[in-house]
């Protein structure tokens, strides 16, 4: 990547120093806590898993059991009664879903405790490990197969076996990634639902059996049009980290994951999303899979030009509390947008500066850049062309992954035709211009490096604030995307808990190990 823009190399440093900062006191505060979200993900990695007879998943039966003794981890429970019962997982979960109560059972000896804890853990993470190698050798078998950046499309018929019909029609049509969107406030269900679903609403329900149906179907796209294709949901809302352990174990290879975008638009309580994030992007890291953050939902509630500066500000967070996860650069799929006002003058180089200067300042991310929708209208004449400058932003500045625009955005869910159509655009403005960038060099005075300069002068000086106030004080002072969210209240607050003396979680426990040598 040029460096065009001529950015200020301390400007930068200390933008990150002040995340780094920033993200400290909360980091201290996730480590003290664990949350109910956390504990069903990790009983669901150590086999927990099925449903009673009327729908409750067997981890939430668990975690219900054990409310009380929470503490101390709901893993030792579970693992204690596989051993006093003799059974392996599958058998141990259906007589949990008829009624059996772990927590009643005595516990054994605390050695073997440990041992069979340590062997179930083994067992489901090389699960994991063994998904990401599969991902990693077809992506090597198919090097330079894919387009660049990465054409993500998505479906959204409320029903799996619907999803993959039109997964498949888009893979033909020349799709990298198939983005399966979740059912309409699934996010606000502190529940994953068991099994295939029929019915949803602008969406369909993320669960293990939907992603392990796609990732098959997927995979026998990857084979027939001879490059990968990458399976996207949603590792967000009041079971992030759940969703994340199902990704890993189906092989979905990227996740929306974002560190506050469930505070400011679910209205998700902030101390459950921080504690939940960290979980869940720990299993991401672990599992190779690509996180899509939200940055460009701020541009939804605020200004595109005037609060540039907050989708900046939010990206350096994001990957502070990433990095934190053991997430690498190569898996932070920061978000931004292509949302400014079309009527603005020169709106156009406001929105390349903006995009430069994200890839400059994160070069080993595959920035996420997503369509013009706040602006788009009825007029899918307009739409087409708006897609079209959206699309030459993003393969001027390098984009990693290019979510692309419908020319029937604000009308209705996309029709496959529809898709089609945006892949045509995407790919004929891409292709003519592959190499335009490396002709082009930006005037030092000029109004893109101008525009670039300001947005990370006033990035600097509303981390300054945020870092002298607080991350949670200047939540609650709606410093981001406009919107006040109180610490003490929001959605999932009662599943908080947290840790005492005694709490014990070799799952946690592993993935530091394998993620920071700990």
């Amino acid at each position: 990547m040029q460096n065009k823009l001529g950015l200020p190399e301390d400007q930068i440093a200390r933008a990150r120093d002040l995340a780094a900062r920033i993200a400290k006191p909360v980091m201290e505060f996730i480590d003290g806590h664990t949350t109910v979200a956390v504990e069903r993900a990790s009983l669901r990695l150590l086999g927990a898993d099925g449903a009673d007879a009327n729908g409750v998943p067997v981890p939430n039966i668990l975690v219900d059991q054990l409310k009380d003794r929470l503490h101390g981890g709901a893993l030792r429970w579970y693992v204690n009664a596989l051993l006093k019962k003799g059974l392996g997982p599958e058998e141990l979960n259906v007589q949990i879903a008829d009624g059996l109560r772990v927590g009643d059972i005595p516990h054994g000896d605390p050695a073997a405790l440990e041992l069979k804890a340590e062997q179930l853990t083994s067992q489901y993470l090389a699960r994991v490990q063994a998904n990401r190698r599969h991902r990693e050798a077809k992506l090597e078998q198919f090097k330079g197969k894919n387009h660049s950046p990465l054409l993500y499309v998505i479906v959204a018929t409320g029903n799996i076996y619907e999803d993959v019909k039109q997964a498949r029609a888009a893979a033909g049509q020349g799709a990298d990634v198939i983005a399966v969107i979740r059912t309409t406030a699934q996010s606000l269900l502190d529940y994953v639902p068991f099994g295939a679903t029929t019915e949803g609403f602008g969406g369909t329900y993320a669960t293990q059996e939907n992603f392990r149906i796609m990732r098959a179907a997927l995979d026998e796209a990857v084979e027939q049009q001879q490059r990968y294709i990458y399976l996207t949901n949603y590792a967000s809302g009041l079971c992030m980290p759940e969703i994340a352990a199902m990704g890993a174990l189906e092989r979905l290879d990227m996740m929306l994951n974002d560190s506050m975008y469930g505070i400011l638009f679910r209205d998700i309580n902030m101390y459950r999303t921080f504690v939940d994030q960290k979980f869940s992007r720990m299993l991401n890291a672990c599992a190779g899979v690509i996180i899509n953050t939200g940055e460009d939902n701020y541009l939804t509630t605020s200004d595109a030009v005037e609060k540039a500066h907050t989708v900046l500000a939010s990206q350096f967070l994001n990957e502070r509390f990433a990095l934190e996860a053991g997430l690498p650069p190569a898996q932070m799929g920061l978000g931004h947008a292509f949302e400014m006002d079309p009527a603005i003058k020169n709106g156009f180089l406001m929105e390349l500066a903006q995009a430069q200067m994200a890839r400059e300042i994160f070069p080993g991310a595959p920035l996420k850049y997503m369509p013009p929708t706040k602006f788009m209208t009825g007029d899918i004449f307009k739409g087409v062309v708006q897609n079209a400058l959206f699309n030459f932003v993003s393969q001027f500045t390098s984009q990693g992954i290019h979510l692309l625009g419908m020319l029937t955005e604000a009308i209705h869910t996309p029709f496959m035709q529809d898709r089609a159509l945006a892949l045509d655009n995407a790919r004929y403005v891409m292709n003519n211009m592959a190499d335009l960038s490396d002709e082009i060099t930006f005037r030092p005075d000029g109004a893109i490096v101008r525009r670039a300069h300001q947005v990370l002068a006033e990035t600097v000086e509303f981390l300054e604030s945020v870092a002298r106030t607080g991350l949670m004080e200047s939540m609650e002072q709606g410093a981001f995307a406009d919107i006040k969210r109180p610490r003490d209240m929001g959605k999932g607050l009662e599943g908080l808990v947290k840790k005492g003396d005694d709490y014990w979680n070799p799952v946690e426990s592993e993935l530091k190990a394998k993620l920071f040598g700990a």
